[in-house]
């Protein structure tokens, strides 16, 4: 196989380490990688090492591409790469707009979970896309041209409470379909 599968994920597709990403040529290069080193084209090898490898690899492309795929995973990693833990709030004090901006949401949702209003769920997953949209743009000048990776780790944390409040919408819904 001659995928230096050693590589950083922007890297083994090509890209530049960037949270801007063109998608469409990330998919190319996913597929292009994809059709390298999956393990049907390495079956013929001896199963001590050579299909293993080949498994191997194709994890690790999988992998990079659902990480750089998602701005809130593509953001993660590039935090990672400049030696941060997203996912810690790092010793900061968290703003309390921010805590309060998580009630409010949390409220609202269980509002409108309990009156069973489809469409005051639908509205909520609508301006919680609004602002998700907002946090991207933000990550994006905070990540790529500014590289403020202080500020840029807690719009990521913002995000990841917004996607894990968009599930709960989400669920909200079904549970209204069912």
């Amino acid at each position: 196989m001659s995928v230096d599968l050693s590589l950083d994920y922007f890297a083994l597709f090509g890209l530049p380490r960037r949270f801007r990403l063109d998608e469409a040529m990330l998919d190319r290069a996913w597929h292009v990688l994809q059709t390298e080193v999956h393990p049907d084209r390495h079956a013929h090898l001896p199963d001590n090492g050579g299909r293993r490898s080949a498994m191997q690899g194709a994890l690790r492309v999988n992998e990079a591409y659902t990480r750089l795929k998602k701005p809130v995973t593509r953001a993660q990693y590039l935090l990672e790469l400049a030696g941060m833990c997203p996912d810690a709030v790092n010793g900061n004090v968290v703003a309390s707009e921010y805590l309060l901006e998580q009630l409010e949401w949390r409220e609202a949702v269980e509002e409108a979970r309990e009156a069973h209003d489809v469409d005051a769920l639908e509205q909520l997953a609508l301006r919680l896309q609004v602002r998700k949209d907002g946090i991207v743009a933000q990550l994006a000048e905070q990540l790529d041209d500014r590289r403020d990776f202080e500020t840029a780790a807690d719009a990521v944390r913002r995000l990841m409470f917004l996607d894990k409040l968009r599930l709960g919408i989400d669920n909200a819904l079904s549970a209204l379909d069912d």
